[in-house]
């Protein structure tokens, strides 16, 4: 029998997070080995394990695999949460490259200068409520389904609670305008493998802050 996978990146959500959840939404346990310092992102890659020098890498099925949207995708396919033909994966693709945007500008905020911060913050939440949320609350509304393809739980509905997470860490009531959102939250946060990873002292990261930000810029030159 295989081993657990083994995620190796910091200890902090970052392009990781995404994939902790996807594992642990599929119910599969796995192992973390942090990059704590400098010395520990460079023995990686004069060890030759980072195809492309970069972090995230896990450690699955016997590669060393690198590249976030690889990762993720393999993960999805591999636990069945990837849809049933090629239209459904084009779906599921569109869903998460949506929230994969939304989550990116959340992800870089706190490594933005003070003085921009505010700004910032103000344009995710004008973009949240204006470009995306509206894409999710209507597809749930047009098929009426539990879930966003194919009424089975797939790597989009993972990766929009995911995002709506975070997007309620910038703004409370972020969703207030989207009820369905608030329903499809409810229903995802209480599958039993989720629910598992939402408890405290789960492989969850908390929110990046500032002493995070100074570890990060220091490991990786930034």
């Amino acid at each position: 029998m295989a081993g657990k996978p083994k995620l190796h990146y910091t200890k902090g959500r970052g392009k990781m997070e995404s994939i902790r959840w996807l594992l642990a939404a599929a119910g599969v346990e796995f192992e973390e080995e942090f990059i704590e310092k400098k010395e520990d992102l460079e023995k990686l890659r004069h060890d030759g394990v980072l195809m492309f020098q970069q972090v995230p890498m896990v450690e699955i099925d016997g590669m060393k695999m690198v590249q976030t949207r690889a990762i993720l995708s393999y993960i999805a396919a591999k636990y069945n949460l990837y849809g049933k033909d090629l239209k459904e994966r084009a779906w599921i693709d569109m869903y998460v490259e949506g929230t994969t945007d939304l989550m990116g500008m959340i992800m870089y905020l706190p490594f933005q200068p003070a003085d921009t911060k505010e700004k910032n913050l103000a344009l995710i939440i004008e973009r949240a409520t204006n470009r995306y949320f509206p894409v999710y609350e209507k597809a749930l509304k047009d098929h009426g389904h539990d879930y966003l393809v194919g009424n089975k739980l797939s790597w989009a509905d993972i990766h929009l609670l995911e995002a709506i997470l975070m997007a309620e860490e910038c703004k409370a009531d972020i969703l207030s305008a989207f009820p369905l959102l608030q329903a499809f939250k409810g229903r995802i946060s209480n599958i039993p493998t989720i629910k598992k990873f939402l408890q405290p002292g789960s492989q969850r990261k908390p929110p990046t802050d500032e002493k995070f930000v100074a570890v990060v810029k220091k490991i990786f030159n930034i």
